[in-house]
């Protein structure tokens, strides 16, 4: 859960190119508002004068979501290519914590659909939005976020990434690190292995506690050698003071366009995520799974998850930070992250893949999943593929924010995957022999054969010893 928490705020600070003291107030606000959003889930709240609730009463937890991810780095990238975000003359990015704020307003408006749905029937929900179209979302926002954790665990997904030849970022995280080195080096390898195989020791010889809590341990454990190695930076510790008060820092607050569409499919998926999380729960906590109580609880819990994210953009600007605690969090190097976040991300991806092994494969499912991964995995596997549609330079700035929309959302995989499997879903008509006869082996063929002979055979002694008369009354032979 904690490493589940910390690292989207690290990853979009770093996105954002934001200042330490600004990422330190990220990853601890968000400690803080996960914490207080929990409370809001597990209390249940009666709505007055209405059969509504916020919250589902049970014991869970709300944290911040990988899904986010794609959308914003995507639009942050799009923001320092469009003069949105500074660069100095060099070409290096420059904290852009105005781009930051946009993704936040824009995420409270959005946040406005998923209060809309938690108003609708959770069955008619899960008509619309069955695991044919959700499962190939959640899989591929694994499969967008692992390229991130990769190159982290290679030395940084920063502008070290490309291996520069001068400047700052020649070596990884940058020159004036402990120990810099380039991108790639065995080094950054080695630290990025220690936690990926501590997570596989202690699923394969810990204890039940210890495998529930592997990515932490694997996180520790890349830490202590990174420290034990001279990897680890004890200047931003040292240098940020024990506490810290709200309003350290304010993020101007304000609509980016393109990441709207994009954002509202994140939303869709949030909700749908939601009900299998409440449904889940309900199951582990043997309460009922269907009913008057249980739709109430997916109500709840759909609206609490709306609002949250909704208030999300206050806290995420009023929250006091502990500033040593969130220090010592970014001060981990890359390589260490990358080798957590990037088990984080594939089982993301195995959480899409689950969820699509839940519908029948059909030839209509299999022809849905072939048209949405056409495009879906093709735009994440080639991000720049639409850059270069639409030509136009003119001062028209709403224009250009319109063709920017459109160039994010399909260089957004998962929006794309989502919107093509939601229209497939509602436009090919369920067939009445949909369901394919299932192929069998020689061998199960000849006991299918043998039983269906001595079926033959009973039923032969059985018409010897008795007749049946026109009016279906078996008579005695005489």
């Amino acid at each position: 859960m904690l490493a589940g928490v910390i690292t989207p705020p690290i990853i979009l600070a770093n996105a954002a190119n934001l200042t330490p003291d600004q990422q330190r107030y990220l990853v601890s606000t968000s400690l803080i508002v996960c914490g207080i959003l929990s409370s809001i889930q597990i209390t249940r709240f009666h709505i007055w004068r209405t059969p509504y609730y916020i919250g589902t009463g049970l014991i869970s937890v709300v944290g911040t979501s990988f899904a986010t991810i794609p959308v914003a780095t995507g639009a942050l990238s799009q923001m320092y290519a469009t003069g949105f975000c500074p660069t100095s003359p060099t070409g290096q990015k420059l904290p852009c914590p105005d781009g930051y704020g946009a993704i936040l307003g824009t995420a409270a408006c959005c946040a406005l659909l998923e209060i809309g749905m938690s108003f609708t029937s959770p069955r008619m929900l899960k008509k619309i939005f069955p695991p044919i179209v959700t499962g190939p979302t959640v899989m591929l926002i694994g499969v967008n976020l692992i390229s991130s954790g990769f190159k982290n665990w290679a030395g940084g997904s920063g502008d070290c990434f490309g291996r520069p030849q001068t400047g700052l970022f020649r070596l990884c995280p940058n020159i004036n690190a402990p120990r810099p080195l380039p991108w790639g080096s065995a080094e950054f390898i080695g630290l990025g292995f220690s936690v990926f195989i501590t997570i596989i020791i202690c699923e394969r010889f810990g204890a039940p506690i210890m495998k529930s809590t592997a990515v932490v341990i694997g996180l520790l454990v890349g830490c202590i050698i990174a420290g034990a190695t001279g990897y680890f930076d004890r200047k931003p510790i040292d240098a940020a003071p024990a506490v810290s008060f709200i309003w350290v820092h304010t993020f101007k607050l304000s609509v980016y366009g393109p990441i709207v569409l994009p954002l509202l499919a994140v939303y869709m998926v949030l909700a749908m995520e939601a009900i299998g999380d409440i449904t889940a729960t309900c199951d582990v906590s043997r309460l009922e799974v269907d009913g008057d109580m249980y739709d109430s609880r997916i109500q709840g819990g759909i609206l609490a998850d709306g609002l949250n994210g909704y208030a999300c953009c206050f806290w995420l600007i009023v929250m006091g930070v502990f500033a040593k605690f969130a220090a010592a969090l970014v001060a981990i190097p890359s390589a260490v992250l990358g080798g957590m976040t990037t088990f984080l991300f594939s089982s993301v991806t195995v959480s899409g893949i689950r969820i699509i092994s839940t519908t029948p494969f059909t030839r209509r499912t299999r022809f849905i999943l072939a048209a949405g991964f056409t495009l879906g995995l093709g735009a994440t596997m080639v991000p720049n593929w639409f850059a270069f549609v639409f030509t136009y330079k003119g001062d028209n700035r709403a224009l250009s924010g319109f063709y920017n929309a459109i160039v994010l959302i399909m260089e957004t995989g998962f929006a794309v995957v989502a919107f093509v499997n939601l229209a497939l879903n509602l436009m090919l008509p369920e067939e009445i022999e949909d369901e394919e006869t299932p192929e069998l082996t020689a061998n199960e063929a000849d006991e299918v054969a043998d039983r269906e002979e001595w079926e033959r055979i009973r039923k032969g002694r059985k018409d010897e010893e008795g007749g049946v008369s026109e009016d279906g009354v078996g008579a005695k032979v005489v």
